[in-house]
């Protein structure tokens, strides 16, 4: 019995006699979630999160916003109060639901111009629905322009009182969700204007260090020695994924993007902007600090001096940082995960046989994205109002070229490929989950347990993925790439279901949804924010690179 107890004494030794720890479990403040009926207000706040002050968009003052959580079954109604006033940010505003069906509620889905138009400064709006046969982890963020790059996220988690997984785990609470982002010392209306934007560091639970940067806090995540923990990981990143390990910890993934996955044992992970993983970590290593590491996908990133890391904290350890080394060699691949419920892709198992047979191809010119050699611009009228006012065509359709009608009830079968493109390229479904039957860089089918999820990888150049569903859910439905920046310069599609039903679908819409957009189109330059040309200028002191000047979106 000597042997495990002098291990655990060196271990601790060596932590004690390591630098000390400018680290902190992740803010009360931040960790108080919120249920299912509340009120998020946006409004603006100097913060810090790396150690460089900077003026940020904030749900309720903080960042991440905070954490909102569910039992399966509830029915969500979230007051979005606009409070925004910084000149140099965008001033409207527009919160999505990420991975939430919104099967009804279209017009709930928070989605600028494709759902609602934006919420303007000092108004709000209500945002009731229901996920009824959903749990898992989601999260929230805007969907005007690139809003959220500015800080406008947080995560959202439903859980499932009979969860057939949770066997598996002793721990599954506010602790044990961990958010992964990036950060960026300017503004993102500025930065949008950049062709190929590089963020200055990346945060896990809001908190990180820059390059060149002050020793700022990172966070810690607590576990006690024995126990098993749920981590639910959610990247709300605008651009990098990440690679994402705990040194000397293996990591059973049982969910991803809200589908429950048959346990699949990794010890890292690339987690792209927009996914979320459920992995069971436990803790069964020595009382000690270990490094919790979250390398994102950017030219020269490294851990040195704490950056792009966390500490995994044992019960008893000291508040030291961890002097662990990093050696993790099971990576995940996709096509390793099957869905654990229902598995199988709908329709004929066979490439090309569904109901409703897509290709998309997307290409770039001087930074601009073409999906099908139409760039998506969004429209002055929300997709969803002209729906309602009539339109039903896709050359009744705006923005032209970019809306794709579906049959109802079809089974769909999309295959996306891109062309002269580096990679890789989140791509996100509003409305639905997908059954993923090719993964990018693979050569083989899988309709009989592909893994099912909302945001899928569309790999690099050359490379395609196919996905499928049905479209049982009427509206219209954004697919787009998640890097914020390349949804801004076209990376999108609406896909409308359905038109003819959508009426009868999401009645009745609730009055002051009819209200956003008069309020919206009234509003002045100086109203909407962001600098205006000021914006451009700016960007043009930091880089010649840069988009043709655009209006504010």
């Amino acid at each position: 019995m000597f042997i495990p107890i002098l291990i655990a004494s060196l271990v601790s030794l060596v932590n004690a006699a390591s630098v000390v720890s400018r680290s902190q479990s992740y803010p009360l403040s931040q960790r108080a979630a919120l249920g299912p009926q509340t009120t998020l207000t946006i409004g603006n706040k100097v913060i810090a999160p790396d150690g460089f002050e900077r003026s940020a968009t904030l749900v309720n003052g903080i960042f991440p916003g905070p954490l909102i959580t569910a039992q399966k079954g509830d029915t969500f109604s979230i007051d979005v109060v606009n409070e925004l006033e910084d000149e140099t940010m965008f001033k409207s505003t527009s919160v999505h639901w990420h991975g939430i069906y919104q099967n009804g509620t279209n017009y709930a889905d928070g989605t600028s111009f494709v759902t609602q138009c934006p919420i303007a400064q000092n108004h709000s709006f209500l945002h009731t629905f229901s996920a009824p046969n959903q749990a898992g982890t989601y999260w929230y963020h805007s969907h005007y322009s690139v809003q959220y790059c500015d800080g406008l996220r947080g995560a959202l988690v439903i859980y499932d009182p009979q969860d057939p997984l949770a066997y598996m785990y002793d721990v599954d609470d506010e602790s044990t969700v961990i958010t992964l982002s990036d950060w960026y010392h300017v503004v993102a209306p500025v930065l949008r204007h950049i062709i190929g934007i590089t963020a200055n560091s990346s945060l896990i639970n809001g908190l990180g260090r820059y390059a060149g940067g002050p020793a700022s806090d990172l966070a810690v995540i607590n576990v006690q020695q024995g126990k098993r923990y749920r981590m639910r990981l959610v990247a709300m990143s605008c651009d990098p994924n990440f690679e994402f390990s705990i040194d000397g910890h293996n990591l059973t993934i049982i969910e991803a993007d809200g589908q429950l996955t048959e346990p699949l044992v990794v010890d890292q992970l690339q987690i792209l902007a927009g996914q979320r993983y459920s992995v069971v970590l436990v803790a069964d290593q020595p009382v000690g600090n270990y490094w919790m590491r979250s390398l994102p996908s950017l030219t020269g990133a490294s851990f040195v001096g704490g950056v792009n890391s966390a500490i995994l904290r044992y019960t008893g350890a000291p508040q030291a940082d961890p002097i662990t080394v990093n050696t993790a060699s099971t990576s995940l691949f996709e096509t390793n995960l099957h869905a654990l419920i229902n598995p199988g892709a709908p329709g004929i198992p066979e490439y090309g046989r569904a109901d409703i047979n897509l290709t998309l191809e997307v290409t770039n010119s001087g930074g601009i994205f073409s999906v099908n050699n139409a760039t998506f611009k969004p429209p002055n009228v929300p997709v969803l109002l002209q729906i309602l006012s009539g339109a039903q065509d896709p050359s009744q359709l705006l923005p032209e070229g970019s809306v794709i009608v579906l049959e109802a009830n079809k089974v769909v079968e999309l295959t996306l490929s891109t062309t002269g493109l580096s990679g890789p390229h989140p791509i996100h479904l509003h409305g639905h989950a997908f059954d993923v039957v090719q993964s990018a860089g693979s050569s083989t089918f899988n309709y009989v347990n592909p893994v099912r999820r909302d945001v899928v990888s569309a790999g690099t150049n050359g490379q395609q993925m196919v996905i499928r569903w049905v479209t049982d859910n009427s509206g219209p439905w954004f697919l787009h790439c998640h890097i914020d920046w390349h949804l801004d310069a076209g990376f999108a599609v609406v896909m409308a279901e359905s038109p003819s039903d959508t009426a009868a679908h999401v009645n009745p819409v609730p009055q002051e949804w009819d209200q956003l957009c008069p309020i919206f189109d009234s509003l002045t330059p100086t109203q909407l924010g962001g600098g205006g040309r000021f914006s451009y200028d700016e960007a043009a002191s930091i880089t010649t690179v840069l988009f043709p000047p655009s209006p504010l979106p």
